[in-house]
């Protein structure tokens, strides 16, 4: 089992999903646990939980951003979780919604990066793992055009930080994920009012016959978390979509 004490952890989009199963996995873990979210009401039913600290932040706001990252001590372990997905085509998709998807999808996450990595290249150490998805430059997966790019766009950004600062250990790597449970999905299923046939055919893209839980993939952000010898990948965890 990974052991993550004396370790601190900072985790966007913590309030739900993916980004809450992993704060508790790596409170679990030993680690001591900063998460954020914008939504306050989600993070309450987390707070206390293992210990784990929880506090507003809009990663979306720069300022807010940079004054957060630099009120607490060293950070050893970054989780970008937040993220928004978009449908459509490439034809279908209104310029609006490719500069939302990449603000909070990639510039949020170059952010954090950005007012978090000084501190780990002080101490020589640290690991960045940052959500992606298997719909990017892994997989073409139709009408998700916005949310393609920017995820794709991710895969990118996490091997360039990888290759700028390997040789200072500092680790980098990406998840990408099939689809997932969450709060977000279980909204997009039912917006055209088809649940059961949408939540068919999502099922019926993983091979392996179901829906990935926030549990599964947490585990892999507590893998990666104490890792020390891999970076630069983006991990597919699918049910076999990629294969």
């Amino acid at each position: 089992m990974t052991d993550l004490t004396s370790k601190t952890a900072l985790i966007t989009a913590a309030g739900q999903g993916i980004g809450r199963a992993a704060a508790i996995e790596l409170a679990k873990a030993g680690a001591r646990v900063i998460a954020t979210d914008i939504n306050e009401d989600t993070l309450a039913e987390l707070s206390g939980l293992y210990g784990i600290d929880c506090q507003k932040l809009d990663v979306l706001d720069a300022l807010q951003v940079a004054d957060f990252c630099a009120s607490f001590g060293p950070c050893d372990i970054l989780f970008n979780c937040a993220g928004v997905v978009h449908s459509g085509s490439v034809l279908e998709m209104p310029e609006a919604d490719l500069d939302f998807a990449l603000d909070l999808n990639v510039r949020a996450m170059v952010r954090m990066v950005q007012a978090i990595l000084p501190k780990m290249l002080e101490r020589g150490d640290g690991t960045i793992i940052n959500m992606s998805s298997v719909a990017s430059s892994v997989k073409g997966v139709p009408n998700r055009a916005a949310y393609t790019i920017s995820k794709a766009a991710v895969i990118g950004l996490t091997k360039s930080i990888a290759a700028d600062f390997v040789a200072q250990s500092i680790r980098c790597n990406a998840i990408c994920p099939g689809t997932v449970e969450s709060p977000s999905l279980q909204a997009r299923l039912g917006a055209d009012g088809n649940y059961k046939k949408n939540h068919a055919e999502f099922v019926a893209r993983q091979p392996i016959g179901r829906i990935g839980t926030p549990q599964e993939i947490a585990e892999l952000v507590v893998y990666l978390a104490g890792a020390t010898y891999t970076t630069g990948q983006a991990y597919a965890i699918d049910g076999g979509w990629t294969i």
